[in-house]
């Protein structure tokens, strides 16, 4: 959470949100929610596009200049409810912390500020408490900054988590392959099978679970 460091304006605010781990067969999925400020980084793109070095230089300067707000899920309650309805659980989250720390109350900044998200769905109807006019685009990440600094957001964020992960559980490489399904991490599956971070729902842990 981050509080702004100027005044914001009294119309309505733009919010950019994405999010990170969908596909990985480990950790959480990240969604992160950004409102660009004043002084917002130039050169703003999909996260997938940027090099690491570009991507962790354009995270602190966003840090810096933009309100943002981070939603966690984490794998057994992805596990629970499905990757897709957690995807938008963890958008709804973001944008609650948001509100947050543009000092704004839930029905304040249901009223106040709209979501542009990146892809061809909202969270609306599929989590309960999703209360924002949502906008979806495909291909936001790459064409709207704000959906972009939330792409990088949600990235480095998660990445991070993978590599303080990695630390309590050596085996699987994810300060590499940040719980992806590389080879190294199946081979790892295999051998140590599943552990308490990896997602039971999808196919190759509950294969890897099976064979132990």
């Amino acid at each position: 959470m981050h509080h702004f460091a100027f005044p914001i304006s009294d119309g309505p605010l733009v919010a950019g949100i994405d999010e990170a781990g969908r596909g990985p067969l480990a950790g959480p999925v990240v969604a992160a929610a950004v409102v660009l400020g004043e002084g917002a980084p130039a050169g703003l793109d999909d996260s997938k596009k940027l090099t690491a070095a570009r991507r962790a230089k354009l995270e602190e300067r966003i840090r810096e200049t933009c309100a943002f707000g981070i939603g966690v899920v984490e794998p057994e309650e992805i596990d629970r409810l499905n990757i897709l309805v957690a995807t938008m659980v963890a958008m709804t989250r973001a944008m609650a912390l948001l509100c947050e720390a543009l000092g704004l109350c839930e029905a304040l900044g249901a009223e106040r500020t709209q979501a542009l998200i990146d892809g061809n769905m909202t969270p609306h109807g599929r989590s309960p408490a999703w209360r924002w006019p949502a906008r979806a685009i495909v291909g936001g990440d790459g064409s709207e900054p704000a959906i972009s600094a939330a792409s990088i957001m949600a990235k480095e964020w998660r990445d991070a988590m993978m590599r303080q992960a990695a630390l309590d559980h050596p085996h699987y490489g994810w300060e590499r392959n940040k719980g992806y399904g590389s080879k190294e991490h199946m081979e790892a599956l295999r051998l140590h099978g599943p552990s308490p971070l990896h997602r039971r729902s999808f196919a190759p842990v509950a294969q890897a679970s099976l064979a132990l």
